[in-house]
């Protein structure tokens, strides 16, 4: 019976601190892939169809392995003004504190938002406790006269939408 090794090699390689190339991790494709979408969306990029949204939020906020809670900060033609990861949790929860969202909206002068979380899971049904964190995000933005527009949760390759669920 003869023993073999099947290895799967990244195409990519990533230059260490001594200059040497190794092969990237998927960690380090990921965290490259970020980087590359902060690039091409900048400020003034319109949001406005889901589409393009999920697109974005997908590429910043899938693969990670714990939970966090980004805004994404609209004028009031849904241009982007800021993206914003708030609040980091762990794999299964992050605390929200809508005081501090907004205090951002207020400082960055934005007219709308749209809300985003990932779920590590991979299962991408709104739970009631992100039910109930949307409606109190929407009502203390309200005060302030900020749009919510949607909440999408991130799960993998699924992305959901409350706006389109319904739920908004």
């Amino acid at each position: 019976m003869s023993r073999f090794t099947i290895t799967v090699e990244s195409s990519l390689l990533v230059r260490d601190a001594e200059g040497h190339y190794l092969p990237a991790t998927a960690d380090q494709i990921l965290e490259a892939a970020r980087r590359v979408v902060d690039l091409k969306v900048q400020r003034g990029a319109p949001f406005n169809a889901p589409d393009i949204v999920k697109e974005y939020l997908g590429a910043k906020l899938a693969g990670l392995e714990h939970e966090v809670f980004a805004v994404l900060f609209l004028d009031n033609q849904h241009r982007l003004i800021d993206y914003v990861e708030m609040f980091r949790g762990t794999i299964d929860s992050a605390s929200v504190y809508p005081r501090e969202v907004v205090k951002e909206a207020l400082r960055v002068n934005a007219a709308a938002v749209i809300l985003s979380h990932n779920h590590p899971s991979g299962y991408a049904k709104p739970s009631q406790a992100d039910r109930t964190l949307t409606g109190r995000l929407k009502e203390a933005l309200a005060l302030v006269d900020v749009r919510t527009l949607d909440h999408i949760i991130v799960a993998g390759p699924a992305r959901v939408s409350f706006a389109e669920l319904g739920l908004l």
